[in-house]
């Protein structure tokens, strides 16, 4: 196998592969990107056994060919490289070694054999459709947040992404929690989805995922089973395992009846939160609110450390409140939001608090409150 490809497309190609890979594995094949070379250009392939990313590349191909290299390496040394160099990747399968040469730098790396190479099997989707990289981009970044990290339930380590009814009609939605707070994120049914079964999309996937949304007009294609969940964009692939559990049904937790509302500028609304809680030493430590009549008073009291207090002119008409949450997921709530006002609809000091982006009911996020 002998190709030449420039700089700028090897490295985007190997750096995607590379992410892909873990870092401690016990299968030294796993710690490879399959390099297939053909008439039609480069394929690097990747995987976890859980996760397989493709990548197609533009190359000048001189034989044919595939073999495995190790992916760290082989990133490392493309992104030391200058800019603008072509590189040169030859294969010598008889001495078990792979070239890289670029300019006057000439690497030799071991390579294992291209058989040993495990390779995701194919999957029968039940639902094949296509969505605007800005869509699923929404989708997943305003759920991911609330991905929890606790392995004992990890039917809620991933974003729950299926059809459901929404406020208006069908939606595709992608909920995420992990107890303490929710994210339930609504979009159009694409055309192709309505009959797709929910699956959970795990944590690594969503954020290998993104790195695919960068285009906002691009259209991925997205197939869906039981067991597996496909992105594809012309040059990736990326196809990955669902987790498998069934998500609890959160409609349960998100409140119906919260009348006390709220609002008030997401951006100051943030920030102050975010200045308050630097006299906390743990970021997880209470803000509390106080409402009052158009005046909201956050404020932290750290025995340790010391105390701080900032007011807010809100748009608050209801009766006085004192209720406390954790600053951390204040802060994330509200840098969700990105229009200029947040409402937050609030029930009881002890009961869960809503919180939306003005009146659009297409996303919608849910805090537990901590006793102050």
């Amino acid at each position: 196998m002998k190709f030449s490809m420039e700089r700028a497309t090897l490295l985007k190609a190997v750096s995607q592969a590379q992410s892909v890979v873990e870092r401690r594995n016990t299968i030294p094949i796993l710690a490879n990107v399959l390099i297939e070379a053909d008439g039609e250009g480069v394929q690097f392939r990747a995987t976890d056994l859980d996760i397989e990313v493709v990548d197609k590349a533009v190359a000048q191909v001189e034989r044919a060919g595939a073999t495995t290299v190790s992916a760290v390496l082989l990133h490392e040394i493309v992104r030391k490289l200058p800019d603008g160099a072509l590189v040169s990747l030859t294969e010598d399968g008889a001495a078990g070694r792979m070239t890289v040469e670029a300019g006057r730098s000439n690497f030799s790396l071991a390579t294992l054999p291209k058989e040993d190479f495990p390779v995701m099997a194919s999957s029968e989707y039940a639902a094949n459709f296509s969505a605007k990289a800005s869509v699923l981009r929404r989708l997943f970044d305003k759920s991911k947040f609330a991905i929890s990290t606790e392995e004992t339930r990890y039917y809620l380590n991933g974003v729950y992404m299926h059809i459901a009814d929404g406020e208006d009609a069908r939606a595709l939605r992608c909920v995420a929690t992990d107890g303490h707070r929710l994210a339930r994120i609504d979009s159009e049914v694409p055309s192709g989805a309505e009959e797709m079964p929910g699956v959970i999309v795990p944590r690594k996937t969503v954020g290998e995922m993104r790195k695919l949304l960068e285009d906002d007009d691009m259209d991925i294609a997205v197939s869906v089973s039981e067991t597996k969940v496909r992105f594809a964009t012309p040059d990736i692939t990326l196809t990955s395992k669902v987790i498998d559990g069934t998500f609890p049904d959160y409609s349960r937790v998100i409140p119906q009846n919260n009348t006390k509302r709220l609002e008030v500028d997401a951006g100051e609304f943030a920030k102050a939160v975010d200045r308050v809680a630097t006299v906390s030493s743990e970021r997880s430590r209470a803000v509390k609110m106080q409402l009052d009549e158009d005046r909201l008073i956050l404020s932290v009291n750290a025995p340790d450390s010391g105390a701080a207090e900032e007011e807010l002119a809100v748009a608050y008409g209801d009766e006085r409140l004192e209720i406390g949450f954790n600053a951390k997921y204040l802060l994330e709530i509200a840098s969700q939001v990105d229009r200029e006002n947040a409402v937050f609809l609030f029930n009881s000091s002890g009961d869960p608090t809503l919180m939306r982006e003005g009146n659009d009911t297409s996303a919608v996020y849910v805090v537990m409150p901590m006793r102050v």
